[in-house]
């Protein structure tokens, strides 16, 4: 059975933190940094820190997408208030590399005041959307391993204006409106919901074996809640230095993109977006001269002032409270291609079997698979933004922390090597950005879980028992900014429905009990979780933060005994192929939880994507014509209930040209 959500990807964020800071942007020292200021906006002005981010997408190298640029809607009216303006040319957004992370991509000034929506403007011209199959897709995926997409094979929805020129704005409305005031941060996520099944829809038709995607951007963009912005993943940043401050506390840098397809040697494209950063005066910034090879630790940038300017930086910064960047580690080099060149993406492979030299194979955003040794001198750090001293300090070193297994397929990380210029490359060290498990959920108790993972590569394959995180652990806050302690754990349909507290862990074991069986074997609920490094529950390992339950996607089947309306929607039996018995898939039609129904039409290779609204008749009713029908093919996203039944997050039915 294939894993959920196979013909899309993740989550993405657009990360507006709206901060509203009166005349300075400084440093308030009460997060670990420095005390130097920078120029700012006027009292009547917030900057905003802008910012992308996504989920992983275990079967593409590249979702590549270019952002034109995005605007605020000011409530009762008035002109839109811009915040983003892409560069020239315009920089492509890889969204699989942001699993989890955030980019940023301005500070720019809003006026104070109160926003209800956004709207962000997308390229909608062919070849805009790039799409690269991951080196090794797992199994099932119908795209040959590291190919490109052809941009005929691609079909962008919802695009307009003439040729050359097309565009697809997308409109925002927001869940409760953003007050921008001064003095004050206003955290604020546009979700790019990549996990969203109408993102990316793939239709291979029957007696053809190269498929079309349809991306559709509409729908699948939404208002997600930053409660904490310290606790916001920032991606490694890349600029040019343009300015020390004279009191030597911060910097800034031009924010630089990488060329897309890479260049030999890759270079940059300078954004014109200007973003102040700070040492961290309390526990200090380890900076990295790439091309001296040297290594020190600075609490201020005096002792580098003088080489800075002109000089290309990658760093990894965190948000501290007042809305200021803070530098935890910091490269720096007279060529991009030096400081870019370090591999970043999800591991691929981790070779241990030669343990004196592990190797840890990093896929980056070509689809290129990247070698990189481990040695004794690799220093491991885990991203913990929210935590100042956590965040700089190594949580292992040398070759053990590989071999022990706390690596697997599937992490984000961001490498940095010794040399790179020396064939292999041999880490320095390497920021754990995301420490992921997935998989079937079995065993699920009071103390723990264990989650069964199997990939194309079966060395890559494993089986993790995970703890969940200790009751007494801080673990974000909830929508009125009360603090939560514990594991927490929602379904994905219902991110807002979070389990927390004491009941969190019984409700969890509940919900993970069922199965559902066409058969021809059990299919357990599948799920992901994200962990956090030597919490009291799980000295010197991971232990499980948050756990979603995703949605599997079950194999296109067939309407196999027809819809029967009931009070809350109504279900429909289910065939498969192979399959001896129908399954009952539950669709709801209550609002605001209902399930996501898609009409997928394929006329003259036309693809369309049309939404069916299960709160109004309409949608209904065309919905239940078309289940209706026995026979009618029909591809289910669910979660196993107890009782054999599948609770469905989203379906799609299909007319016209049907597919294979």
């Amino acid at each position: 059975m294939k894993s959920p959500c196979k013909t899309f990807s993740g989550a993405v964020c657009v990360a507006v933190g709206l901060t509203s800071l009166a005349l300075t942007l400084a440093c308030s020292g009460g997060g670990g940094g420095g005390g130097g200021s920078l120029s700012g906006s006027t009292p009547a002005n917030g900057a905003v820190g802008l910012s992308i981010s996504d989920a992983s997408a275990a079967d593409w190298a590249t979702i590549g997408v270019k952002i034109l640029s995005i605007s605020l809607t000011p409530q009762g009216g008035g002109p839109a208030v811009a915040v983003y303006a892409a560069p020239t040319p315009i920089p492509v957004t890889n969204l699989v590399q942001l699993d989890n992370l955030s980019e940023i991509l301005s500070i720019p000034t809003v006026p104070e005041g109160t926003y209800t929506g956004a709207v962000i403007t997308l390229s909608g011209n062919p070849g805009d959307v790039s799409l690269v199959v991951s080196a090794n897709p797992e199994t099932g995926f119908d795209g040959t391993p590291g190919a490109t997409i052809p941009s005929n094979r691609i079909q962008i929805q919802g695009s307009q204006d003439s040729a050359g020129s097309r565009i697809v704005p997308v409109n925002v409305k927001f869940e409760s409106p953003v007050i921008v005031t001064a003095s004050q941060i206003t955290p604020l996520d546009l979700e790019f919901d990549l996990s969203h099944p109408a993102f990316i829809v793939e239709h291979l038709s029957a007696g053809s074996a190269i498929p079309f995607w349809a991306v559709n951007f509409r729908g699948p963009i939404r208002q997600h809640p930053v409660r904490e912005i310290t606790r916001l993943l920032l991606r490694h940043h890349y600029g040019t230095v343009t300015a020390v401050a004279a009191d030597n506390a911060s910097l800034t840098i031009d924010k630089d993109f990488a060329v897309y397809p890479a260049t030999t040697p890759e270079t940059a494209i300078p954004s014109g977006q200007i973003l102040p950063i700070l040492a961290d005066a309390t526990n200090g910034t380890i900076f990295y001269d790439v091309d001296a090879k040297t290594r020190i630790v600075i609490n201020n940038f005096s002792s580098v002032a003088s080489l800075l300017p002109g000089k290309y930086l990658r760093v990894a910064v965190r948000y501290q409270q007042n809305g200021t960047l803070v530098a935890v580690r910091m490269w720096a080099s007279s060529s991009f291609n030096n400081i870019w060149v370090s591999p970043e993406g999800h591991v691929l492979h981790v070779d241990n079997t030669t343990p004196s030299t592990p190797v840890i194979t990093v896929e980056n955003e070509n689809g290129i698979p990247v070698p990189i040794t481990v040695d004794n001198n690799t220093q491991f750090f885990f991203r913990a933004p929210q935590n100042a001293l956590a965040d700089a300090t190594p949580i292992g070193t040398g070759t053990a922390f590989v071999t022990n297994g706390n690596l697997v397929r599937g992490f984000k990380i961001h490498a940095s090597v010794v040399d790179p210029l020396v064939i292999p490359l041999v880490a320095q060290t390497i920021d754990i950005e995301i420490a992921k498990y997935d998989g079937s959920i079995s065993g699920s108790s009071s103390s723990g879980f264990t989650y069964t993972r199997a990939f194309g590569v079966t060395t890559d394959a494993y089986t993790k028992s995970l703890v969940y995180l200790s009751p007494t652990t801080a673990n974000g806050k909830d929508s009125n900014g009360v603090v939560l302690d514990g594991f927490k754990w929602w379904n994905f349909t219902f991110p807002t429905l979070a389990g927390t507290g004491s009941s969190a862990i019984t409700d969890f074991v509940n919900a993970t009990n069922g199965s559902v069986n066409f058969g021809n074997g059990p299919i357990a609920p599948w799920g992901v979780s994200y962990c956090t490094w030597n919490d009291p529950a799980a000295a010197n390992a991971w232990a499980a933060r948050w756990t979603v339950l995703l949605p599997i996607q079950l194999p296109i089947g067939t309407v196999g005994s027809s819809w029967v309306a009931d009070a809350t929607g109504g279900s429909f039996g289910m065939a498969v192929s192979g399959g001896t018995q129908n399954v009952t898939v539950n669709l709801s039609e209550v609002a605001n939880s209902a399930t996501l129904v898609y009409q997928v039409d394929n006329t003259n290779g036309v693809i369309t994507v049309s939404p069916q609204d299960l709160t109004a008749s309409i949608g209904l009713a065309n919905t239940a014509a078309a289940l209706g029908a026995t026979g009618t093919k029909v591809k289910v996203f669910g979660v196993p209930q107890a009782g054999g039944k599948i609770k469905c997050y989203a379906l799609f039915y299909y007319t016209g040209t049907t597919p294979s």
